[in-house]
């Protein structure tokens, strides 16, 4: 029977390549003495999942909210009821709560949120299956935002989402080598 890591889909090699990128971004957090925490819809945890299986990582993993319904976007990130009526839980202006939400509610200095649509089903035509929206900020910073369409089955669509959240972070802290 062939295992899961070893299909084809990337398998053993994948999980190095996202395991070394969560590394890297340990690497950038720590040179800089900053925690970050994430919230994340449509990844299930999987950032979360990707940055604890560096060994350290509670040296600048803080923490994960996972708030995959309306009502805990709300209640764990304070997204407000009329940004998610007017915009979706898949839209830049629910992320940049989002994100904005996971540092007021932690002792993180840094934050991510994703949300999207993996599929298979649940997309719309102004949101296709593969839509997702990401958001990233420093403590008392402007948010920056992105929307990418993904390719593939529901497993390459987020971890495509885990891949992008990340490189954001690194992005986020141009001064660290990447």
């Amino acid at each position: 029977m062939a295992n899961r890591n070893d299909d084809a889909k990337g398998g053993a090699a994948d999980d190095r390549a996202l395991f070394d990128l969560a590394g890297r971004v340990g690497d950038a957090l720590k040179a800089q003495g900053l925690m970050l925490a994430a919230a994340e819809s449509c990844t299930g945890g999987w950032i979360s999942q990707a940055l604890t299986a560096v060994p350290g990582s509670s040296n600048w993993f803080e923490r994960g909210f996972v708030t995959y319904t309306y009502i805990s976007k709300r209640e764990m990130l304070g997204v407000s009821q009329q940004t998610l009526g007017a915009h979706g839980a898949v839209s830049e202006e629910t992320v940049r709560e989002m994100v904005t939400g996971a540092l007021a509610n932690s002792h993180a200095q840094i934050a991510v949120a994703v949300s999207g649509t993996a599929g298979p089903a649940g997309g719309t035509a102004d949101k296709p299956v593969g839509t997702v929206c990401f958001a990233w900020s420093v403590k008392n910073g402007e948010p920056r935002t992105a929307i990418r369409q993904f390719s593939g089955d529901r497993e390459a669509v987020r971890r495509a989402s885990v891949e992008f959240a990340l490189e954001g972070v690194l992005d986020l802290l141009p001064a660290t080598p990447k």
